[in-house]
């Protein structure tokens, strides 16, 4: 019987958003492996996860989370990451990997997969889904994603600022994340497009220190690396009016 990688999504950060299905599988696992920085501090994945299984079934693994401009060294920390990942699935029959938010949903999880099935033929592969940081952000803020027929578009905007004012400029509710570094940009965008007013951004959702603003606060500070926007799609304020 093949070995089994399992990416399970453990959610934004607060503990409480893993679902029953998560927590099964990482007690499941014969081991979870976190994914840290090359600096070591405990990330979000780590400290979630440790609500639920012992430390000693715990595996760090190191991944050049921090590294957004050497792509040969972030692919070697990849490579690395997954040489060690495949040798546990060698030993062991059962493997999950916690990452923040969904495993299928801008995941360090991809990666590692795409490896070690290059390594480890015939290694079956599979995912739990979690909470993620938009569903938070939208049910901490009061924030609704979608009505009726409107569309959702989620933006990466280290893909860069011409992205999110593109999408901006269409229909429905815009989610950006990563956005913390080019926060200036971001309260531009939102400001041209006549999206500023009902948006509204988080970070460190569900953890101490949580911080939700209205997206008007922006005042060109950097942010956190990991913030959420949230600007809702333009609503007449009818009941029902896109359906």
């Amino acid at each position: 019987m093949s070995s089994r990688l399992i990416g399970v999504g453990v959610g934004p950060g607060d503990p409480e958003l893993v679902t029953v299905k998560g927590v099964n599988a990482l007690r499941a696992a014969d081991v979870v492996v976190v994914p840290v920085m090359d600096t070591g501090e405990r990330g979000r994945a780590e400290a979630t996860v440790l609500h639920y299984v012992p430390q000693d079934k715990v595996l760090r693994v190191v991944f050049a989370l921090n590294e957004r401009t050497d792509r040969a060294r972030r692919e070697a920390a990849w490579d690395a990451a997954g040489e060690q990942v495949a040798r546990l699935l060698r030993e062991h029959d059962r493997v999950a990997f916690a990452t923040i938010g969904d495993p299928n949903v801008y995941s360090t999880f991809t990666y590692l997969a795409h490896t070690v099935a290059a390594l480890v033929p015939g290694t079956a592969v599979e995912t739990v889904p979690g909470i993620t940081a938009m569903q938070d952000l939208a049910a901490r803020s009061g924030a609704v994603l979608t009505e009726g027929t409107e569309p959702l578009t989620l933006v990466p905007v280290t893909a860069g600022a011409a992205v999110l004012k593109e999408a901006l400029s269409g229909p429905g509710t815009v989610v950006a994340y990563k956005f913390g570094r080019q926060a200036r940009e971001v309260a531009e965008a939102l400001r041209v497009s006549g999206r500023l007013d009902d948006a509204v951004w988080g970070s460190a959702l569900g953890l101490p220190e949580e911080s939700i603003r209205p997206a008007a606060d922006l005042d060109g500070a950097a942010l956190p690396y990991l913030s959420t926007l949230i600007a809702p799609a333009r609503r007449d304020g009818g009941r029902g009016g896109k359906l």
